[in-house]
């Protein structure tokens, strides 16, 4: 009874046979197998010494465009700059020394509820933040105002802040 039992199983898995593989799965084991072998050559390679690594190899070159080329620059077309003629600096806001000066702009954008907004000036057309805290008297958009500067935590404000009468 047992011998007919064993002999079923082994009837019934003749026919179903092995599981069949996808073509993605053999593809991917295929792959896989394929770089085990390169791997596998490269280091007996590397054990037999056959593979000589040159620095030559290695170095790479910046392009005028800045990106990296295995070429070498040509120096026919080298350009020589006078290091003197670099000009480094940063653009020079507000005067320091020009905080008692009273200037006149215009009222670009004001927030009555959330208390702040900008003027622009009206000789340099440059935007300064006010709060509700540097004004004189209240102000709306489009008002022309006269102000003082003051040197803020992120930059320079405009204080003492009314409107412009003349």
């Amino acid at each position: 009874m047992e011998n007919l039992i064993v002999e079923n199983i082994n009837i019934i898995t003749k026919k179903m046979g092995k599981a069949h593989e996808t073509s993605s799965k053999k593809e991917v084991r295929i792959k896989k197998e394929k770089k085990r072998q390169e791997k596998e050559k490269k280091r007996l390679n590397r054990k037999d010494g056959k593979v000589v690594s040159n620095y030559d190899d290695m170095i790479a070159y910046v392009d005028e465009f800045g990106n990296l080329t295995s070429t070498p620059p040509d120096l026919s077309q080298k350009k020589i700059i006078n290091p003197e003629d670099i000009e480094i600096s940063v653009r020079r806001t507000v005067a320091s020394d020009s905080n008692d000066f009273v200037r006149k702009g215009i009222v670009t954008f004001f927030n009555d509820s959330k208390g702040f907004g900008f003027i622009k000036d009206s000789a340099t057309h440059e935007d300064f933040f006010v709060h509700i805290n540097g004004l004189i008297e209240a102000i709306k958009e489009n008002n022309k105002v006269s102000f003082e500067i003051a040197k803020g935590p992120k930059g320079y404000n405009a204080v003492n802040v009314k409107i412009d009468r003349e």
